[in-house]
Formats: structure tokens, sequence, C-alpha cells
């Protein structure tokens, strides 16, 4: 996205839960796909400052001012830029419709793609029944994700200096319980549905925390993930298609390999992620 270094090009990046402001946003692998890629439209879709842990106690180290930054330099340069706020950083939405330095704000978005496909790009909390109907229980629910967030910081320090690569401990936890299995299915679905009655090819979005793009009865679901967990991206190619970027899985390979070539130096291969 810096443009003049960037290794690769796209026509449009999704990126979405980034929760600047709270100890598990990834901003410094944040920074670094930045750094790697270019682009001429941007969509941050939602929860992109954490609103919520802010008015609580303040956390605002430089690597998120520099993210901050980061865009707005973007903006500058001439990338279309579309702020789409979600439910942690609802407060934007009284702003819809007003440019800040070249970012446009957005409740929603219709995305053209380069092969005509028409994609609803919206946060998607709306469509999570808990947020809506039981906010207490969701600030509760978001307490305890941090907890578990703080964990997998500690399991991946230590498994770096094993040598293994990036693994997210809240997303083997999604795995492992049926109840959350159901909440993400009830969501695509409903996501999805909205979709249909707008008549769009697709929906694009964020909230779960969960990157997926499958076909749900004839609409192209596509979950663009987060950058607290699985540091997940949904980039657009020329063409049209679409393509998810596991870019925590993607660097700590790279990493790997370089230190590979090192003679004497002998690193174990990561294993899997479950992201």
């Amino acid at each position: 996205m810096d443009g003049e270094d960037a290794a690769v090009r796209y026509r449009s990046i999704f990126i979405s839960d980034i929760h600047l402001g709270t100890r598990g946003c990834q901003a410094e692998l944040l920074l670094d796909f930045i750094r790697q890629v270019a682009c001429d439209r941007l969509y941050l879709v939602g929860d992109i400052v954490d609103g919520w842990k802010l008015r609580s106690g303040w956390f605002w180290p430089q690597a998120h001012n520099d993210v901050v930054q980061k865009v707005l330099r973007l903006a500058r340069k001439g990338v279309e830029v579309i702020y789409v706020p979600g439910n942690h950083d609802d407060g934007v939405r009284d702003f819809c419709g007003v440019h800040f330095g070249g970012v446009i704000v957005a409740r929603d978005m219709v995305h053209v793609a380069a092969d005509g496909r028409r994609y609803l790009v919206m946060h998607g909390d709306e469509f999570d029944g808990v947020v809506q109907y039981a906010p207490w229980l969701a600030f509760l629910g978001d307490w305890a994700y941090r907890t578990v967030l703080m964990l997998n910081t500690v399991v991946n320090r230590v498994r770096r200096r094993l040598g293994f690569g990036y693994w997210s401990l809240s997303a083997f936890l999604k795995v492992k319980v049926k109840n959350a299995l159901q909440f993400i299915e009830d969501f695509e679905g409903a996501v999805a549905a909205e979709a249909r009655r707008r008549g769009v090819d697709g929906v694009i979005c964020g909230h779960i925390h969960k990157a997926e793009m499958r076909d749900i009865d004839g609409v192209t679901y596509i979950n663009d993930g987060d950058w607290v967990e699985s540091c997940t991206a949904l980039v657009e190619h020329f063409d049209g298609r679409m393509e998810i970027l596991h870019w925590a899985k993607q660097r700590s390979w790279s990493m790997i390999d370089r230190a590979r070539r090192v003679p004497g130096v002998e690193i174990e291969s990561p294993e899997p992620s479950l992201a």
C-alpha cells in the first residue's frame, strides 16, 4: 500500500477488526503488510479503533499511531479510502457521509469488482443478536475475548523462541466450542440473506474474526478476518478475483526460509495454523 516500495499491487484491499487501542492488536504486522502491498482502493471494514476498550483505559503505543498515519498518508497520495464503522467504533457512524482527510465514512457500501460482480461491504454487527439485544453480554464477552488474546500473545512469544510460526489460540478455541460454531454459521447465513435481499452478488464483512470465502445459496460470502488473531486481509486482483491473505502465516514462512539460507542455522518448520 505504500506504493513505490510495494512488492505486489492489488485493485482493492479490505481489512477489518484491527482494534487499535488494545494490547491484542497486531499493529506491527499490519504495518509490515501496508509496506509490502499497494492498492487503488482501501476499505476499512469496521472495528478499526476499539472505542469500548479506550473508554475503560488508555492504551496507544507508537505503532498504533503509525497505522493511523499510514492510512491518512495513503489517502493523501490518492488511494480511495472508505471507512465502514463497526460496533467497537460505532461513534464514527455519526459522521457517515463526511470526509476526513480524504477518508470517506459510510454506513455500508456496494463495491463493484473488476469483473462486474457487486459486493455489499458492511461490518456485520447488525446481524449479531448479542450485540443488538444483550449489549451487557457483548461487553462481558469482549472482556473474556481480550483475556484469551493476552494468553495468545504469551503462547506465541514462547513459540517464536522455539522456532515455530504464529498460531491462534482463540481460533483454536472457536473450533472446539460447539456454540461458537453455531453462532458463526447463523451469522454467515444472516449476512448472506441481507446481500440477497439487496440484490447483490456477494457480501464482504468482518466482525466475527474468522476469515472465510464460500458460496451460501448463490451468494458469495466473504469475511476478511481480523488483525488480532489471524492477521488476514481480503484483496481484489485486477481481474476481479478475490483472495484472502493470511499475513502472519505468510511472514512466518518467509522469515524461516530466509533464516535457513544462513549457513549453520537450523529452524524447525511452523505447524499449520488453525486461524
